[in-house]
């Protein structure tokens, strides 16, 4: 049987909507984690902080558009369509940091509602603060509803980010009214934190980008299933901006009126869990939190799990999903006993952001731009074809990538960068150039051997 028939999804199951899909971003940005990375940038002040999460969202998500549109066209998972880009054997080194940077979402996630379970318990059973068995069964908990939720694979998604939308909508309008209650909005505009709290601008772009680009690779595993391209570019990219603005500007509203009220900012505390326990919003706020974890978490168990079917050919995707599932459980458990959460989150994203945005700056120039948006798909498992390139490795796409992390490291070293524009995009740029020229030469060097 033929690559594409293998694995393209077959015309029938492309039964995602506009409205589908744009629920589907909506809801993965909806979530603890955006709100956490709110609560985060709020270091920088109201102002610059949603200034710089609308810059950044449009900017990140019009790549995430990029590659719905690459899905769209080719029926693929994006992972799958990195062997056109980084060879067939190459694709799994992307592969696998979408594998471990997916778990690591679900981490996050888990870990924000499985703080709103200890709240609970401990109105429920007088539990202390510092005892760790709230989390502990939180954990367990939400990995229980995690694997409930991938069940049925992308109806499970589809069904969930439907229901999730409904109580993020519900939740963030009425947290919106409680919290402006409490803090006039004049309070939390020339509100700034202590001169050791600040954060550059530039540092918190790069968190902002490695939040968003994290998505941008596994734009197509949802792209694939859309009805129309409309529905795989423009409903994707209103619905991930809209879930991001939304949400991360909320968690910058009641982190910052969190700092008003207790008159102290700690960063550590600005996951939502803890924010709606110090602004007192009840155990239904909670327990809604623990609910919207589960409408992030299904889309980067799917993100993950595909990203392991291209690993590991035979293996199906539900089994797939079981396995990344059970992975991330275990992981959520490390800022519980080996770090602060926050020390986390920060290494997490400085680890991921290095990676990401050269990765998708050399498949978009190799998918659009070489290839003109067609690749022979058939030939994407063949050791003869044209995507063996080197024993399977594409050295040009492996070259400029080793090339990108390099500049981005040393552009995080230019405090200059740091303080404006941050090293994410000029990165992503930089990468794509050299792998524009380097493929280029390569293709020339071929024709005139010829």
């Amino acid at each position: 049987m033929k690559f594409f028939q293998r694995y393209a999804v077959p015309e029938a199951a492309q039964q995602m909507s506009n409205w589908d899909l744009f629920a589907t971003w909506l809801g993965a940005n909806a979530n603890n984690g955006t709100w956490y990375i709110g609560g985060v940038i709020a270091a920088c002040g109201l102002v610059t902080a949603s200034s710089l999460l609308i810059v950044t969202g449009c900017c990140a998500y019009l790549l995430l558009m990029c590659v719905s549109l690459a899905g769209y066209q080719t029926k693929l998972p994006t992972m799958t369509l990195m062997r056109g880009a980084f060879g067939i054997r190459g694709s799994i080194i992307p592969s696998l940091i979408n594998i471990v940077q997916f778990i690591g979402w679900t981490a996050v996630n888990t870990y924000i509602a499985a703080l709103s379970v200890s709240y609970i318990f401990q109105e429920l059973f007088h539990w202390s603060k510092n005892q760790h068995w709230g989390i502990i069964i939180g954990i367990i908990i939400m990995s229980i509803l995690h694997l409930l939720s991938i069940s049925l694979g992308e109806r499970s998604v589809r069904l969930i980010e439907r229901f999730g939308m409904i109580l993020v909508t519900i939740f963030v309008i009425w947290e919106s009214i409680v919290v402006l209650k409490m803090v006039p909005f004049s309070d939390l505009l020339v509100w700034r934190p202590s001169g050791h709290f600040r954060l550059p601008s530039g540092i918190a772009i790069d968190s902002l980008a490695a939040f968003n680009l994290a998505w941008v690779t596994a734009a197509a595993d949802f792209s694939r299933y859309a009805r129309h391209q409309k529905a795989a570019t423009w409903a994707s990219f209103w619905g991930a901006n809209l879930g991001l603005i939304w949400f991360a500007l909320m968690g910058i509203i009641a982190t910052i009126a969190s700092a008003i009220l207790l008159g102290k900012f700690d960063p550590n505390n600005s996951d939502p869990s803890t924010v709606a326990a110090q602004l007192g919003l009840g155990v239904l706020a909670l327990i809604v939190i623990m609910l919207t974890s589960t409408t992030a978490n299904a889309v980067n168990l799917m993100a993950a799990g595909s990203a392991a079917t291209n690993i590991f050919s035979k293996l199906p995707l539900k089994p797939a999903l079981w396995i990344v599932t059970i992975a991330a459980a275990v992981v959520t458990f490390i800022p519980v006993y080996v770090t602060t959460f926050l020390e986390t989150f920060k290494w997490f994203l400085d680890a991921i952001g290095m990676f990401l945005g050269p990765e998708v700056a050399i498949f978009l120039v190799d998918y659009f731009l070489i290839h003109h948006s067609h690749y022979a798909i058939d030939e994407f498992d063949q050791p003869t074809g044209p995507y063996w390139y080197f024993h399977g490795w594409h050295l040009p796409a492996l070259g400029s990538w080793i090339l990108g992390v390099g500049i981005y490291l040393g552009l995080k070293q230019v405090a200059g960068i740091n303080q404006t524009v941050g090293a994410t995009f000029i990165t992503i740029l930089i990468t794509a150039a050299i792998y524009y020229a380097w493929r280029s030469w390569t293709v020339s060097r071929i024709s005139r051997a010829e």
